[in-house]
Parts: structure tokens; sequence; C-alpha cells
């Protein structure tokens, strides 16, 4: 996975700093809480969302109540590294929280998370059913912790 960002070259991320992330989907949007000092998400509740625009409203309440540093969003690259139509949506998603809330963001490659985070489910024994039972969380929890573990 690769990151890029909306910091400058040599602007580095705080060294402590909370950041929301974002599993971008044009249903669902799944997000996660992380934290810099422990290099840790935990997936919060996913945002529904048609054709891919949120409301905006919910993203307001999550961002006040957990106050981010930044956001973190998943670019969803072709196998081959190239980018596709869903990609365009989630930059432009990521420009629109940086827009709306004036907080820096990073563009992170989650090829294969949601594929992952269904795999992890299954070897727990959990629910087979992804339409009702979303992984959408952890795939936005696996994006920031691979952001954290590229980016400190």
């Amino acid at each position: 996975m690769t990151a890029t960002s909306s910091l400058n070259a040599n602007q580095k991320p705080n060294a402590a700093c909370a950041v929301l992330g974002f599993d971008f989907g044009t249903t669902r949007i799944g997000v996660a809480i992380g934290q810099s000092i422990t290099g840790t998400a935990q997936p919060l509740d996913p945002l529904k969302a048609k054709e891919g625009i949120p409301n905006w409203d919910e993203i307001t309440r999550i961002v006040e109540e957990w106050k981010p540093d930044a956001f973190v969003v998943g670019l969803p690259l072709d196998m081959d590294g190239s980018e596709n139509e869903m990609c365009q949506r989630a930059r432009k998603f990521a420009k629109r929280l940086h827009g709306r809330f004036n907080l820096p963001y990073h563009m992170m490659d989650e090829r294969l998370s949601s594929y992952e985070a269904k795999g992890q489910v299954i070897a727990r024994g959990g629910n087979r059913n992804f339409k009702e039972n979303s992984v959408d969380g952890l795939a936005a929890q696996m994006i920031v912790e691979t952001w954290f573990a590229e980016s400190f």
C-alpha cells in the first residue's frame, strides 16, 4: 500500500494525532477512528450513502465528537496500481472533507482491504452476509492502521 497526502512534501504529520479513516463506497462508507500513539484504530458504524453522497450532517457529528487532526481516505486502486472511477470519487470525497472541515487529508492505497476484512470475519466464524453485516468499518480500520505503519 502507498499513501498520498494533502500535506506539503516537507510537512510531517503530528507526532501524536487522531485521524478519522474512511473506506469510501457508493452505498456505504466505512469509518474508523485511530490514534498515532499506538498506531491503532477502531471501527465506527458505517455511514449510508446514495451514489457516493453521504449525509454530511452525520459526518459533521462524527468530526465534532472525535475531533480528528486529519482524515485518511482509502484509494481503491486497481490491482495493477492504476486508477479507476472509484478513485476519482474517493479523491472528490476527501477534498470535500478537507473543504468542509479545513483538516488535511491523506489518500491510502486500500487494495484488498475489504477482502481482508471479510476474511477476518469468516476466520472468526462470523456471519457471511456482508450486505447485512458490514465490514466497511473494519476495512476503514485497516486503512488507518496501514497508514500509521507507513507514515510514522
